[in-house]
């Protein structure tokens, strides 16, 4: 006979030893099953996510057989991200595959209504076979009572999940599979890293997929990380393995306030924002302005200690997002990337580029435009593809945002992606452009291609390249952003060594900025 038993307390005993059970999802058969995977479990993710002793779960006795706690293979609470709470719903694929079924949903609807009002960022780390099949009744786990109400549950998942945004911060991590009704919430979430190789996601799984249509594929090759991350743009990030994707939802949040009514945390930081940078970063543009060069060299020179975290850095890699820091407040970054089809804005740098301002402005972050641009992509197949539609999606973002917005114009700034690039029309707190910049409906070549049409078929063939090139070095001067400052259409022409300094003056002097908009429901986006 225990102590508690003795006192009358016996049950305390049997409540401990049913935590215990749960404790250990499906048992050291399958956990070492999910090992072997190269995946981490359920418990072992979330300890790495959560600061020491914070963790709060909710829900740990719910299972669908009371004699039998397993958590229902969904471990549901809330605890501190370096010292800040989070709320987590995490799929454990040792029980039932990590299925979704009636309990384990309503404990994840328990943490969704806490994390909203509470107002504080919800993570969903995804490792699941979908919604749960019953081999009686085809789906659930008993009677169609049950099936009816596994679906109502998911439904306000969607629904929740969707009226959340911009409220809080959404994350859904891929560490496994996420197939049918668990796709769609990493597809509604802010910020999706999935793990190489080891996470899937899709509106159905192969099985199905061959069923249906009769396509034969693999997991990978259907919904893989690659896929998401190079092809589809559902993806964010693409990490090694487990604990590089834990590190990197910290790494994430650690940009963002709790919620849209906080300011983004500013760290500590121990150097001198206003000092020169290094001379390096002048011999880093060409002088020919259709030279490629690396813009990340210049992101990483003007972010605090170099580091940048890259937004989807495998897909639409013409335009560059991510988050860095100047003098230790945040700042989301997008850049035209000249490595990649030249810096020409397509119809993925478009939609990357919208999405990211949206979540950016949604949670306050100021947003630093770097831009050498040629304008958007032209031919038949962009205005096939609809680049009307998707650039105007982007003008629509730049133009909505109430953040404070700089802008840098490092080298060209041509056509509507001088616009795009929050141009002097749409508000920006500050635009300056460094020396090299130039500023033009186009190019100096595409001038003399227009308009020196006529002329140049007049003149004889073999000093026709002569004359171009003529014309070209009197058209270049006027189009330098040195004309623009004398005509006070930029604020300054700086020094590129002087970067950090401006940036860091402009985020000084627009902590408190706010914009108030005509009162609507909401715009109506070209999508």
């Amino acid at each position: 006979m225990s102590e508690h038993e003795k006192t009358g307390f016996a049950d305390i005993d049997n409540l401990h030893h049913k935590r215990d059970i749960a404790r250990q999802g499906g048992g050291p058969e399958k956990i070492k099953r999910q090992h072997d995977r190269g995946k981490l479990t359920a418990r072992e993710r979330l300890d790495l996510l959560f600061d020491k002793d914070t963790f709060c779960e909710v829900g740990i006795l719910g299972a669908e057989d009371v004699e039998k706690p397993d958590a229902d293979g969904v471990i549901a609470g809330y605890g501190k991200i370096n010292g800040r709470y989070a709320g987590l719903v995490s799929y454990d694929y040792t029980v039932k595959g990590g299925s979704m079924g009636e309990v384990g949903e309503i404990k994840a609807t328990r943490i969704r209504e806490i994390a909203l009002k509470s107002r504080f960022p919800m993570i969903w780390i995804m490792d699941s076979g979908g919604a749960r099949i019953d081999a009686k009744t085809g789906f659930g786990a008993s009677d169609d009572t049950d099936r009816v109400a596994l679906f109502a549950y998911t439904g306000h998942l969607f629904k929740e999940e969707a009226l959340m945004s911009g409220v809080i911060p959404l994350v859904g991590a891929m560490m496994g599979p996420g197939f049918a009704g668990t796709a769609y919430i990493p597809g509604l979430s802010d910020f999706v890293p999935m793990v190489k190789d080891k996470s899937f996601m899709g509106l159905a799984g192969p099985a199905l997929v061959k069923e249906v249509i009769g396509e034969d594929i693999s997991e990978n090759d259907l919904g893989g990380s690659k896929v998401h991350c190079e092809v589809s743009g559902v993806g964010d990030l693409e990490v090694e393995d487990d604990a590089a994707c834990i590190q990197a939802i910290k790494d994430y949040l650690s940009f963002f306030p709790a919620n849209c009514d906080q300011k983004p945390p500013r760290q500590d930081y121990r150097g001198d924002p206003t000092a020169l940078i290094d001379d390096k970063i002048l011999e880093i543009i060409p002088e020919h302005t259709r030279q490629a060069y690396n813009m990340h060299r210049v992101i990483k020179m003007i972010a605090d200690d170099g580091i940048f975290f890259e937004i989807k850095p495998k897909w639409g890699k013409n335009m560059i997002t991510g988050f860095g820091r100047v003098g230790g407040y945040p700042l989301g970054i997008i850049a035209n990337n000249p490595m990649s089809y030249g810096g020409v804005i397509d119809i993925n740098a478009s939609d990357k580029a919208t999405r990211f301002i949206w979540t950016c402005d949604a949670f306050n972050i100021p947003l630093l435009f770097l831009s050498d641009v040629p304008g958007f992509m032209i031919g038949s197949m962009a205005e096939k593809s609809g680049i009307i539609r998707h650039g105007a999606k982007l003008i629509h973002a730049v133009a909505e945002a109430t953040v404070p917005k700089f802008t840098i114009i490092v080298r060209k700034s041509y056509g509507a992606g001088y616009y795009a690039m929050c141009g002097k029309a749409f508000d920006p707190d500050l635009i300056v452009a460094w020396p090299k910049g130039e500023i033009s409906v186009m190019g100096a070549e595409g001038m003399v291609s227009i308009f020196g049409k006529k002329m140049l078929a007049a003149a004889p063939e073999e000093e026709r390249a002569n004359i171009a090139a003529g014309m070209t070095e009197m058209i270049k001067p006027l189009l330098n952003v040195k004309m623009a400052a004398a005509k006070a259409y930029i604020d300054d022409v700086i020094d590129p060594r002087e970067t950090r300094r401006v940036l860091f003056k402009a985020l000084e002097f627009t902590k408190d900025k706010k914009i108030f908009r005509h009162p609507r429901k909401h715009g109506v986006y070209p999508v």
